[in-house]
């Protein structure tokens, strides 16, 4: 594994606990930075940053409740002094099933959580970052967010909000110190699939070129140069990790 510097930094990834999130926050911690982990699973939160050490520490939080999401971040910074980077990786995909089948509830709740929730995140760290005049934001949208995908309008649609929330504020920045980009995995085995059926599941994988799903340590590896400091001129930009699905 080749080591990207991250010596002295101090992360925040928020869906943290398992799956995407955790593998992100190893890769931190292996690169020297001290993570907080940002999960409403406090408890699996605790045991994560149990396994991590560096000083990583955990935070029940609710992405979708602003008030839950400005204690956190309160709190991670009295704990670390600064934020440097933000994860964006809390998410939910919500029922499969046409569009006419969602309740407004149903809907409500995806969005809330995959959008609404990195926008809670954005505007309660960005100050932070502010201070020190250095940030880097990653968001982690999906190939859903620029393909669609059937029987998932939710997801999907709050995926491309991500996108267009990513280039709106990173242009936003663009004149300081803090980068904004996202990136759009295509499925990873992670327990999110357990909320698919496997004939969805099948689906997305023989869409895939490379004949697999992304390895999560594939991810965490575009995501860690991306909150480097060696990342100091592109931002409100999309990286492709769709195996050759998507190239745009």
């Amino acid at each position: 594994m080749n080591k990207i510097d991250l010596a002295g930094k101090c992360m925040v990834v928020t869906g943290g606990a398992r799956g995407i999130g955790y593998a992100i926050a190893d890769r931190l911690v292996r690169s020297g930075a001290r993570v907080a982990l940002w999960d409403r699973l406090g408890d699996e939160a605790e045991a994560s940053a149990g396994e991590l050490a560096n000083g990583t520490i955990a935070c029940a939080v609710d992405v979708a409740d602003v008030a839950s999401v400005e204690a956190a971040a309160r709190r991670t910074r009295e704990a670390f002094g600064r934020i440097d980077g933000l994860v964006n990786g809390a998410g939910v995909t919500g029922p499969v099933k046409p569009l006419t089948g969602y309740s407004a509830e149903e809907w409500r709740s995806v969005v809330e959580v995959n959008l609404t929730g990195t926008f809670n995140c954005c505007r309660s760290v960005v100050p932070i970052m502010q201070e020190n005049d250095y940030g880097r934001i990653v968001n982690i949208a999906s190939v859903a967010g620029k393909e669609g995908n059937p029987n998932l309008a939710a997801y999907s649609a709050a995926k491309a909000g991500v996108i267009g929330l990513t280039k709106s504020l990173g242009k936003e920045l663009a004149k300081t110190g803090i980068a904004v980009n996202c990136i759009t995995p295509t499925t990873a085995k992670t327990p999110i699939l357990d909320q698919l059926t496997p004939e969805f599941i099948e689906y997305m994988r023989v869409r895939i070129p490379r004949d697999r799903f992304v390895e999560l340590t594939e991810i965490a590896a575009m995501v860690a140069w991306l909150l480097s400091e060696e990342n100091s001129f592109t931002t409100a930009a999309v990286f492709d990790l769709s195996g050759g699905r998507t190239t745009y």
